[in-house]
């Protein structure tokens, strides 16, 4: 979502700020803008819709002084994508830059109004620079003011705050956002994430829920929820966390397809001893030999990873598992077993849905096990135990390299707990195994039928609908790449289990709906083959991704057909994942969109 950056110096700031901004691209946005103190004293500002170049333009035109600013990139949730509504918002006294929502700020905004306040904006965030000017008009200090007017806020929230005259002093704030403050020499620094900072320092503080933070040039405060002074941990990060490089490729989304069989291996190798043939996990804080229910809960790309592990899971561990939708889950107010597992998959690890689900499955007496991609995240932190995805920092908004790792952990936690629970035994977990370890070559296998997809997607490009249908581990794989397509194509399409076609789907086929039909050979094959050939029968356009076997009996039956490398059954998600990308990528290509920050898009949802 919204990404924040501030920087605190003795030296001019707004190109720096302007670095960080196009660090936090990532995240999807609509608008940007830049708040400084010129002289030390003067709240200056500029603020640009669109992309970054236009904040970039702007300040050619008109630069903007100052060795104390904040910067924002910001997503629209109250308000259209303006001008006006763009961060940071501002008084004579104040500048703030918010990610989140104020859940109650239209009482506020009344009760501000009621007092003379005239709000020129629609947004949200507005009514926390009034909050803290009125705190201010009243004659409370800087720090006061803020620290007044954040015990007001309702809602979720990262803030970092800038005063008229304070030449020395920024206020952050985090509650359900988060928030990192970074240590550099003689300057200071706030931003959403580490990869904000990247450019400036590698010594990274994570603001934990509830904290406010006050620094200077020199120093930091940080207090917890209850005022309580407290220090944090200062981390050391990766240099190559911050690394935006899309290298030879025209988009980060190709860049990040490309590096699956990379970081898929490393993701298996951090789980998979391939002398022994087994999965060794870290230490599990609970008898997983003892847990006789699952429920996986994620959002958006995430669920349908959830979804193959239900498959997998169920067929080898023959355990009851549930897969939930995070932004349904507890307000579903589910009953859950005492003792149960709940497993929570995020990127980000800030997911806000996500998060809200797994403080409600603590609450209910489970185990909590999250997979996540970004180290110190606020999920990591409120977990028992933690499985790291290696994927690396995936920029473009449609997840690809972050699900096919996410895969391969839910993969090898899938076979630990069932060789845990005796039902597979030790030749079976090696074979399992050896499966797994072969997918990081036979992905590179994948990747060299690009130039046959981009064939495809010429004509793929030309619908207005698309249906992608598979049976079994396949199936959440046909819903991904219907929800990749729609993602950057913005081409409506569904994914379906194909044998529920002929219980109310197939009425929407005829000669202008491409059919992308997922099924490599085993059980389900026949199956699903069947499914296809009534499709054809109705005249659709059937696009054919299967395998060596499958092509030879029945890739002549569609107008085009893919022909991945023989594998094992169980992980033929992890391979057939990578098609249904190329296909969106290619015809987004083809159709002219922003491959890599689609239309309303962001790539860490941190509201609800």
């Amino acid at each position: 979502m919204c990404g924040i950056i501030g920087i605190i110096s003795d030296q001019d700031v707004a190109g720096r700020i302007v670095d960080g901004l196009r660090r936090l691209e990532y995240r999807g946005y609509d608008s940007a803008g830049i708040a400084t103190l010129y002289d030390g004293k003067t709240i200056d500002r500029r603020r640009t819709k669109g992309k970054l170049v236009n904040l970039e333009n702007e300040l050619t035109r008109s630069a903007l002084a100052g060795a104390v600013g904040i910067g924002h990139t910001r997503w629209a949730t109250h308000g259209e994508p303006t001008v006006e509504n763009a961060h940071p918002h501002a008084s004579e006294k104040v500048a703030v830059v918010h990610n989140g929502i104020i859940e109650n700020f239209r009482s506020l905004r009344e009760s501000l109004a009621a007092k003379g306040h005239i709000f020129n904006t629609e947004t949200d965030t507005e009514t926390i620079v009034h909050l803290i000017t009125e705190y201010l008009d009243q004659g409370m200090s800087p720090k006061d003011a803020a620290e007044a007017a954040l015990a007001e806020l309702e809602g979720a929230f990262a803030l970092a705050i800038i005063f008229e005259g304070e030449n020395d002093l920024m206020i952050g704030a985090r509650r359900g956002s988060p928030l990192v403050l970074g240590y550099g020499s003689g300057e200071m620094y706030l931003g959403s994430d580490a990869i904000a900072l990247s450019h400036l320092t590698n010594r990274i503080s994570y603001l934990e829920e509830g904290d406010r933070v006050e620094i200077t040039k020199t120093s930091s405060q940080v207090y917890d929820e209850n005022g309580t002074e407290v220090d944090r941990e200062i981390h050391t990060v990766d240099a190559a966390s911050g690394s935006i490089d899309k290298g030879n490729y025209n988009h980060f989304m190709m860049k990040e397809i490309y590096e699956q069989p990379m970081v898929v291996g490393q993701t298996l190798g951090t789980l998979i001893d391939p002398l022994k043939g087994q999965v060794e996990l870290p230490d599990m804080p609970f008898d997983m030999a003892s847990i006789e229910k699952v429920t996986i809960i994620a959002c958006g790309t995430s669920y349908y990873a959830a979804m193959v592990a239900k498959y997998w899971m169920e067929q080898v561990g023959r355990i009851n598992v549930d897969v939930d939708i995070a932004s349904e889950f507890r307000y579903r107010e589910p009953v859950m077993t005492d003792g149960g597992l709940s497993i929570f998959i995020s990127q980000s690890g800030e997911t806000a849905d996500t998060l809200a689900a797994l403080r409600y499955a603590k609450s209910q007496g489970q185990h909590i096990l999250s997979i996540l991609n970004v180290a110190k995240s606020s999920m990591e932190r409120e977990s028992d135990v933690v499985l790291h995805t290696h994927a690396g920092p995936e920029v473009g908004v449609a997840s690809t390299k972050a699900f096919t790792c996410q895969l391969a952990v839910l993969a090898c936690f899938a076979i630990a707990h069932a060789k845990a629970r005796g039902t597979i035994d030790g030749p079976e977990e090696a074979r399992l195994c050896v499966a797994l370890s072969e997918v990081p070559a036979r992905m590179a296998d994948v990747l060299n039928h690009d130039g046959a997809i981009q064939d495809m997607a010429m004509q793929v490009a030309k619908a207005r609908d698309v249906i992608y249908l598979g049976r079994g581990l396949e199936y959440p794989i046909a819903m991904e790449g219907a929800l990749k397509l729609k993602e950057i194509s913005y081409i409506h399409a569904e994914g379906y289990a194909a044998g529920e076609m002929k219980h109310g789907p197939i009425a929407l086929i005829d000669k202008d709906v491409p059919i992308i039909v997922i099924a490599p050979s085993g059980r389900l094959y026949e199956k699903t083959v069947s499914n296809m050939q009534e499709v054809i029968a109705r005249k659709g356009q059937v696009y054919f991704f299967t395998d060596i076997e499958g092509a030879k009996t029945d890739g002549e039956a569609a107008i085009a057909t893919i022909a991945l490398p023989m594998l094992d059954e169980f992980v033929t998600p992890l391979l057939h994942a990578i098609p249904v990308q190329l296909l969106s990528y290619h015809v987004a290509v083809a159709k002219g969109t922003d491959v890599d920050q689609p239309r309303n898009l962001a790539k860490s949802v941190t509201v609800e």
